[in-house]
């Protein structure tokens, strides 16, 4: 796989390429970070997020985003379409030489409301991919897909589908020997839709009550763009099999929510654990610490196959890697948050008494 130490000239697939992180990993890719790809095809089922992400490049006119807005226009495709559908999955990997698999129903609550729409796009879109990819003469050489920490010692819908989609993908391992697969997995990204940052930020913004399902709540947190370093990091230097760990800082909720208040003086309300939810997160389990290395910056997990998984002398790990392990303070949560605790300040509605805050 050393061709793909960077992506020069190679075609990149992005499904899910309209969420959070999709868009994060197009953005540097048009930068040129891993070298200028041949082209980058947005896959995704909603066609209005594919036209405002289209517009949002065409409207770029800043001097530091002039090298993204040239690249768009002569790199950047769009294609609709769901992983569900394997024909249309299909018309899009025959023009792919590198897959970043990041569609997927992700929101906890409504895959538990919803639990066979989640098999349906978390395990049956994975499945769809490996067998374009094996049944198909494409020219697919590596697929990393996204995966959570929720997928490690699942007890909700979104983790165990998740669970399965990283297995189907080590899996395929054995069947398409041309091809690597490998996946990712991180926990809480800041700035993403529907986590708990933009929730606490509308919630101030409006004056409150800011909402906690228990005090005892931790997780772990990481920017966007630590989420796309993993993703390339394992196009890097990720074998076959492979499960990338970002080492990142965990937090309780209740500071999180404390630091974002500040001096404000709002309710912050105990709502009680929503359905699915986990009171601590785990990215590495007891079960896998002996299988996990040290690779950079990054945690490891080798392919619990036999035939794939490499000779391994000293672990990395002697105790599952949880955020009920707490390492940021006060200090280091408003480091964390700087680039987003200020983005939208609270004003107070006319006669509320929080208008002395």
């Amino acid at each position: 796989m050393e061709d793909l130490v960077n992506l020069e000239g190679k075609r990149v697939l992005v499904t899910g390429g309209t969420g959070s992180l999709g868009q994060n990993v197009v953005r540097r890719l048009l930068a040129g970070e891993m070298g200028k790809p041949a082209r980058i095809t947005v896959f995704s089922r909603d066609e209005a997020k594919q036209h405002y992400m289209r517009l949002s490049y065409l409207h770029r006119n800043e001097a530091t985003d002039e090298v993204i807005y040239r690249n768009f226009q002569e790199l950047l495709s769009f294609r609709i379409g769901d992983v569900r559908d394997y024909s249309a999955l299909l018309q899009a990997a025959r023009e792919s030489d590198v897959i970043v698999h990041a569609a997927a129903l992700k929101q906890v609550p409504s895959c538990e409301y919803f639990p066979f729409e989640a098999v349906q796009t978390n395990i049956h879109g994975a499945q769809n991919l490996v067998r374009v990819v094996r049944e198909n003469r494409t020219p697919v050489k590596t697929v990393v897909g996204i995966s959570t920490d929720k997928a490690c010692k699942p007890i909700n819908v979104m983790g165990m589908t998740k669970a399965v989609m990283e297995r189907i993908l080590v899996e395929a391992n054995m069947e398409v020997p041309d091809t690597r697969f490998l996946c990712v997995r991180y926990g809480n990204v800041i700035a993403s839709r529907g986590s708990v940052v933009p929730l606490f930020i509308d919630q101030i913004a409006n004056g409150g009550p800011v909402t906690i399902t228990t005090t005892d709540m931790t997780r772990f947190l990481l920017s966007l763009d630590q989420a796309v370093d993993t993703v390339f990091a394992a196009i890097r230097s990720g074998e076959k099999g492979e499960t990338y760990i970002p080492r990142v800082a965990a937090a309780r909720i209740v500071d999180l929510a404390r630091v974002m208040i500040g001096d404000r003086d709002l309710e912050m309300r105990v709502t009680g654990i929503r359905p699915g939810e986990k009171i601590h997160e785990i990215m590495v389990s007891e079960e896998e610490c002996h299988r996990t290395i040290e690779r950079d910056d990054y945690y490891v997990i080798c392919p619990m196959l036999p035939e794939l998984r490499p000779a391994i002398d000293k672990p990395a790990l002697t105790r599952e890697y949880s955020s009920a392990e707490v390492t940021l303070d006060d200090d280091g949560l408003r480091e964390l948050l700087a680039p987003y605790i200020h983005e939208r300040p609270f004003v107070p509605r006319k006669g509320d008494r929080r208008a002395t805050a």
